[in-house]
């Protein structure tokens, strides 16, 4: 499977983890509305705190070193091993193209 397929499949894992809480944020609300322990507007103000706490608290860093280390164990390289590989190359490629050069003279 290619690495664009792998990193769509992480994404959509945080997008339905997200949904799946907020879905869950709202049961919990609503079953507290039934019980008489939250009037309805409460219980959307406690909703909208916790999902607003979420997305400005660590749940997005975790999420983001989730992916790291998912994407490291997949084998997905970092941009900066990228890089080095990249510049390796082009040396190699210098080398042998002075190598050629000499060859020819």
């Amino acid at each position: 499977m290619d690495n664009n397929n792998w990193l769509t499949q992480i994404l959509m894992i945080g997008v339905g983890t997200t949904s799946l809480v907020a879905e869950k944020l709202k049961e919990v609300s609503d079953e507290w509305v039934r019980d008489g322990k939250l009037n309805p507007d409460q219980a959307k103000g406690f909703v909208d705190d916790l999902m607003e706490q979420l997305k400005q608290g660590n749940f997005e860093a975790q999420m983001q070193r989730q992916m790291k280390n998912v994407m490291q164990d997949i084998g997905v390289p970092r941009q900066s091993e990228m890089d080095e590989l990249r510049g390796r190359l082009d040396r190699l490629e210098r080398q042998v193209r002075d190598l050629e050069n000499k060859l020819w003279k």
